[in-house]
């Protein structure tokens, strides 16, 4: 077992191997990330592009567990429904300050990912996606009946409040700048997830699980791990969310939102880094721009993700990556 251990820590990273200065070139498109991040309220809505990155980071989130765990979920909106629920109750009814009804509403996402976690994994391929769809459901029912959403009519009017005491977002702006910070960290940790050992174990059991067993890797907990890291980050998203809109709805855990995070993961590029992002930003700009089209937007989108799958299969930012050969 530990010549297969040994073996396993000196084979999978040098399969998996990156090409030379992809670590610099993805250190300067994380910087014209932030300088765009920078430059964007000047240019656009504040409140729009928060809600891009909101749903961008749920996407990475996302794209975390589908794009390198292999692990297609159809119920991620539980996750970050749950979390904007929380987040929003805490804020509203408990008094809590943003940073903690936000703490509340991601450990929340955390502890709800590793109990269907637990549960899901022990089947694979399309079993486990009905297994999280169900679960999800259930959290959609639960919603629905429990006093303390509000039911249809959602948590609404959520304070603000003052971040740490001091920092009033109230103002959109300020607002922005922190969902900004928030975002870039959560960037920065996936980063750090994708690249570091476990890693590249995640993406060694994703294309030969089988393989990754005969060498002595524990891949159900493996598996676990990277379900309970996307459930909380799709829980951050969900809370941050709740904080900028000042509602939390049934919108957040239905059935859709679950199906339109992985049109931005698939949209954007499943297995990219900054793919999720690019997705996110074209799926809520048209559903911002094309609202005038009532239930339209939605056969537009389907016609969208069509023309993606037919055209470029690997995403926006994988064919770009093809054609500029890096990794994005």
């Amino acid at each position: 077992m530990a010549n297969a251990a040994l073996s396993a820590d000196t084979d999978i990273p040098a399969v998996l191997h990156e090409p030379r200065g992809t670590a610099s070139f993805h250190l300067k498109v994380f910087i014209g990330i932030a300088v765009a991040l920078l430059i964007a309220p000047y240019l656009l809505y504040p409140v729009f592009l928060m809600k891009v990155l909101c749903f961008a980071l749920f996407a990475m989130a996302f794209n975390l567990l589908l794009g390198y765990g292999g692990l297609l979920s159809f119920g991620h909106a539980a996750y970050f429904g749950m979390a904007s629920y929380l987040s929003a109750y805490s804020a509203k009814v408990w008094g809590f300050s943003p940073e903690l009804a936000i703490l509340t509403g991601t450990v929340t996402a955390a502890a709800l990912g590793l109990v269907f976690g637990a549960v899901a994994i022990r089947r694979q391929g399309i079993y486990f996606s009905m297994i999280t769809l169900a679960l999800a459901q259930m959290v959609f029912f639960f919603c629905v009946q429990a006093k303390f959403t509000g039911g249809e009519d959602g948590i609404q009017a959520v304070p603000r409040g003052k971040l740490f005491g001091f920092i009033n977002l109230a103002n959109d702006m300020t607002l922005y700048f922190v969902v900004a910070v928030v975002f870039l960290l959560g960037l920065g940790l996936i980063y750090r997830i994708i690249h570091s050992p476990f890693g590249q174990v995640l993406k060694a059991i994703r294309d030969n699980e089988p393989r990754a067993t005969s060498l002595g890797y524990r891949t159900n907990q493996y598996k676990l791990a990277v379900f309970v890291l996307s459930t909380t980050l799709a829980g951050l998203a969900g809370g941050l969310k709740a904080i900028v809109f000042q509602l939390a709805s049934l919108t957040d855990v239905h059935w859709s939102m679950s199906g339109e995070v992985v049109l931005m993961t698939l949209v954007g590029g499943m297995g990219t880094v900054f793919g999720p992002i690019v997705g996110a930003a074209v799926i809520v700009t048209m559903a911002n721009y094309l609202a005038t089209l009532g239930a339209w937007v939605t056969i537009v989108q389907g016609i969208i993700f069509v023309l993606c799958v037919l055209l470029f299969r690997e995403g926006i930012l994988g064919l770009i990556a093809r054609w500029i050969k890096r990794p994005l």
